[in-house]
């Protein structure tokens, strides 16, 4: 089960205030702890996980790489009614990603 991969755009246009919880793991192609992060992120997802998560190429998303200070990449963003209430950095297992999205 992949992850849904969307644009700067389209995450604006997905998150009105009032819309719950929300994960975004943004991530470079090249990057491989990214591809890791990814693939945990995918198993914590077979799980059943209710957060809508979604991945952003972090090349495209100047606006809210600014915006929400993303220092480096692999990147967990959670949010909430469209807010950043929390970001990790340091995915270090599937059991702690599956923490964080449930």
């Amino acid at each position: 089960m992949t992850i849904q991969e969307i644009d700067e755009k389209h995450l604006f246009n997905l998150m009105p205030s009032g819309s719950g919880k929300t994960a975004v793991y943004f991530f470079t192609p090249l990057c491989g702890t990214c591809k890791l992060g990814e693939r945990m992120l995918e198993i914590a997802k077979l799980t059943g996980i209710s957060v809508p998560l979604f991945k952003l190429n972090i090349n495209y998303a100047p606006r809210l790489r600014e915006q929400w200070k993303i220092a480096s990449v692999p990147c967990l963003v959670l949010l909430e009614n469209g807010e950043p209430i929390q970001k990790e950095y340091a995915m270090t297992s599937v059991d702690y990603v599956y923490s964080l999205l449930k």
